[in-house]
């Protein structure tokens, strides 16, 4: 099991619009997902694809 917290990351084509999504790759490896969040609310829920 791992410890390692997510690495937030949104894109820089974003230009801050406020209608962007935030990816936190760096889990795909530790863990088989990629934590996908709205990045108007970063304390909401996060969505996990495979």
């Amino acid at each position: 099991m791992t410890t390692e917290s997510p690495r937030w990351f949104k894109s820089s084509y974003s230009n801050n619009g406020g209608q962007c999504v935030e990816v936190a790759a760096n889990l795909a490896a530790s863990r088989g997902v990629v934590p996908v969040r709205d990045s108007k609310h970063p304390t909401g829920p996060a969505l996990t694809l495979p």
